[in-house]
Parts: structure tokens; C-alpha cells; sequence
């Protein structure tokens, strides 16, 4: 089994966040980085080249791959922030409906700025999420 990419490193989170450009961009990840510190009362940690990841679990599928990821984390992406984090259920898409503007994959959450969006209901996402990975995961 290949060995996994996405692992923390000994990188600075906030030299690299206080690197991002433009400076609307920087702003936004520096709030994000205290929104999820407060939110999970961990550290800020880079994984792998450009997410920065707060916690940790461990995972093993049935398949039996198993590795180590962040409970919740972002990354600043061309023209989105990917915001990580499990949205399922109806109160999660409940939530989603008053976020605002934003697009949701598997388990990604892009968003142009976040001004676009309501960050308390952001916070209530971000909290649910990592309450479901710890849940499942331990």
C-alpha cells in the first residue's frame, strides 16, 4: 500500500497563512484558522503542502486501507477556500440552505470569501462535523 500524501508537517500554519495573497484572501484564512482553533480547541497544523488541519483521527475502511487525516481543516484553492468537513443529514442540509453562497462536494466546502457566507451558521457546520468524525472515528 502507497504511503499517504496528506500527512501533518513540521511547516508553520501561520507562516504559511500570513503568505497567502491577495491580503482579502489572507484575512479570510486567518479568521477561519481562529474560528476552527475555538471550534476544536486544536492547534493549527499543516497537512501535507497546503491544508491547514485542526486535530486528528485515525481511520481504517472495510477495505482495510487505514491513514491519519485532520478532524476539520481548509486550504486556500485557486479561486476558493475548501473548507473540510462531513455534511450529511438534514440538519446539515438544513444548514447548508442558509449558509449562503457556496458549493458542496463529498466532503468539501468551497467558498469565495467569507463574506459571501453567514459564519455563524458556518461555525454550526464546522462544529457538527467534527462531532460526526469523532463519533464515528473516536
Amino acid at each position: 500500500m502507497s504511503e499517504a500524501k496528506t500527512k501533518p508537517t513540521p511547516v508553520s500554519a501561520t507562516d504559511f497563512v500570513a503568505a497567502i495573497e491577495p491580503a482579502a484572501r489572507r484575512a479570510d484564512c486567518e479568521a477561519l484558522m481562529r474560528l476552527m482553533q475555538d471550534i476544536t480547541g486544536e492547534p493549527a497544523v499543516m497537512w501535507g503542502p497546503s491544508i491547514i488541519g485542526f486535530g486528528r483521527y485515525r481511520y481504517t475502511y472495510e477495505s482495510g486501507r487505514s491513514g491519519e487525516m485532520c478532524v476539520t481543516g481548509f486550504a486556500s484553492r485557486g479561486s476558493d477556500i475548501a473548507v473540510y468537513l462531513v455534511a450529511e443529514g438534514d440538519s446539515r442540509e438544513d444548514l447548508l440552505q442558509q449558509l449562503g453562497k457556496h458549493k458542496m462536494g463529498k466532503a468539501c466546502l468551497y467558498i469565495k470569501r467569507l463574506s459571501d457566507i453567514d459564519v455563524a451558521v458556518l461555525s454550526r457546520l464546522i462544529a457538527g462535523s467534527v462531532q460526526a468524525v469523532k463519533a464515528r472515528w473516536g
